[in-house]
């Protein structure tokens, strides 16, 4: 997510976050949405930047990167999630 700076990385982790939770019908606040998200977009990035993937920088292609892995990470924390 180089180049859109730290409002553009906390404003694209928020939707990416929102759309993850939409996703497992799961209603979170804000600042976790934001941090599922911004997890996300790092985790995304760096994984590309690992396997050499050249990923088109822009707003469409960073949302889309950082909600499919806000979403796998969100299904790997409901693995560990204790039911009781």
């Amino acid at each position: 997510m180089s180049g859109l700076g730290y409002l553009g990385t906390i404003i694209i982790g928020g939707l990416a976050g929102w759309i993850a939770n939409l996703v497992f019908n799961r209603r979170r606040s804000l600042p976790v949405d934001i941090l599922i998200g911004v997890s996300g977009s790092i985790i995304g990035a760096l994984v590309a930047r690992q396997f050499d993937l050249h990923i088109l920088p822009g707003l469409g292609t960073s949302l889309m990167l950082s909600t499919l892995v806000a979403v796998l990470l969100l299904a790997v924390f409901g693995l560990f999630r204790r039911r009781g």
